[in-house]
């Protein structure tokens, strides 16, 4: 029975577990809410290796699929099922939360039992995300989670967390209502939300094109990509630690996988009409973005805008239209997750000791904390793309498709890795380098044993995914073959 219902079990257990945390009340229970989250977070994770080990990388088939009943007079029915982009998402989700859980432990002290909570729920939702197989169910999952991170950001957040908060509720929400009404339009059509008929439907050129950009409203904010953005770099700012990590290794990539899902198998045509605009939108972000984030003063926010310049990446790799370009942009997606999360999280450990984001307020880290030193340089590496490291992987394959499609792509997403270094090494160097600045930095003290947890698990991630990539190209090669091939397909 567990194997035949997994995707339910990875998608309400986090949802459940956070009500029981919830349910442990105020903060004189707060340690036992903190041990009962790990317990969750940790059992999810575990829970979802199980749709690793049995995936079947051979077919391009959804698998694992569950399908019952909903609303049946509206023909909604609650269906589930993966293949190999969604599986690596889902994968991302349950790290990527255990990580927030475990770096979470000693650093909020109030309302702790909520805290805990919003994350476990919102973890379950976006799980739920990467595997809804029906229109509605994926939108009442999609819209969901904005609430757990609305409060995450609007209740832990920093001094001008309502403004963030509010913003980044109204940009996302309401790019979400147009891919509704194309959602309602597709059902009036073939009378059904099941998403895999909607990938076999004709539709005329005028119909794709108004849906495309229906979709895009909501993918794009989703991203985020230029000029859509400007929501993401405030709500980094003032989000904590744990929601800046989750908005960047999962939140960002369901705009990614929205044009995946939706956009490429089920408007071919319309796609490829409107590859240049996502091409040229795509290429702002790499170039246009990557220099914003030179002149950025404030760490959370450089690897803000730092995150908007892979994700164009990302975009780029769909919208050429080559195996490559997909398989990279997807693989870039899940480097991004490992990358910016352990980067936040770096610019966390640094915050819970003196209290600031301001490059200026460090100088000579190195001298006091050189294990963390060390974890954030190789993170750094990474972001910036050094062979070895997850970054490399992604944006080479993208490169190399790129190369095929047109030189002249290429060699403007090529300008990433020097951007990438630019601002990221110099990051790097005025905060951790030269000689000790003030007597705050004299003060700091090096990672704790909790810490080398999170930030080695990251870093073998990175190392893995960056010197052996071939199990995470495996899993997905017969998923993004045949979505190359609905994508290549015209539907008029």
């Amino acid at each position: 029975m567990l194997a035949e219902h997994i995707l339910s079990l990875v998608t309400w257990l986090p949802i459940f577990g956070g009500m029981a945390v919830l349910a442990t009340g105020s903060d004189r229970h707060a340690d036992y809410a903190r041990q009962l989250s790990l317990v969750i977070a940790v059992l999810t994770f575990i829970v979802t290796l199980p749709l690793y080990a049995n995936f079947n990388s051979g077919t391009h088939a959804m698998q694992f699929v569950e399908d019952h009943a909903w609303i049946e007079a509206f023909n909604i029915r609650y269906r589930l099922g993966i293949d190999g982009i969604s599986l690596l998402l889902i994968l991302l989700t349950s790290f990527s939360t255990l990580l927030v859980v475990i770096s979470a432990w000693k650093v909020i002290e109030k309302k702790v039992a909520q805290y805990h909570a919003a994350f476990l729920m919102m973890e379950g939702l976006m799980i739920g995300v990467f595997s809804a197989l029906d229109g509605i169910l994926f939108y009442v999952f999609w819209e969901a989670m904005l609430v757990p991170m609305f409060l995450i950001i609007g209740l832990w957040g920093g001094p001008n967390r309502v403004y963030a908060t509010i913003k980044f509720f109204l940009y996302t929400f309401l790019g979400s209502v147009l891919m509704l009404v194309a959602f309602i339009y597709l059902y009036h059509l073939s009378g059904s939300f099941d998403i895999l008929a909607w990938h076999g439907m004709k539709l005329g050129l005028t119909a794709q094109t108004l849906i495309f950009f229906a979709f895009l409203a909501a993918f794009a904010v989703k991203v985020p990509m230029w000029p859509v953005h400007t929501w993401l770099p405030d709500a980094h700012v003032e989000a904590p630690t744990g929601g800046s990590v989750i908005l960047a290794a999962i939140m960002l990539k369901m705009g990614a996988y929205g044009f995946l899902r939706f956009s490429l198998p089920i408007l071919p045509d319309a796609s490829h009409e409107l590859a240049w605009l996502m091409i040229a939108l795509s290429l702002i972000a790499i170039v246009y973005i990557g220099l914003v984030a030179l002149v950025q003063e404030d760490m959370k926010k450089l690897i803000a805008y730092s995150s908007i310049a892979h994700m164009g990446f990302v975009t780029l790799g769909f919208f050429i239209f080559n195996t490559q370009g997909i398989e990279g942009g997807i693989v870039q997606m899940i480097s991004h997750g490992f990358v910016s999360g352990a980067l936040f999280l770096c610019v966390g450990v640094l915050y819970d000791r003196l209290h600031s984001r301001m490059i200026k307020d460090y100088g000579g880290v190195a001298n006091r904390m050189p294990v963390f030193a060390a974890f954030m340089m190789l993170f750094a590496m990474a972001n910036a793309g050094l062979p070895g490291t997850s970054g490399f992987v992604g944006e080479l394959l993208v490169i190399l498709g790129a190369f095929q499609a047109n030189v002249w792509y290429a060699l403007a997403a090529a300008t990433t890795l020097v951007f990438g270094a630019a601002y990221t090494l110099w990051m790097y160097k005025r905060v951790i380098f030269g000689a000790v600045a003030n007597d705050k930095v004299a003060a700091l003290t090096d990672v704790t044993p909790r810490e080398i947890v999170f930030l080695s698990l990251l870093a073998l991630a990175v190392l893995v995914m960056g010197l052996w990539p071939y199990p995470f190209l495996d899993v997905m090669h017969a998923s993004v073959d045949h979505l190359l091939q609905q994508a290549m397909t015209s539907k008029l």
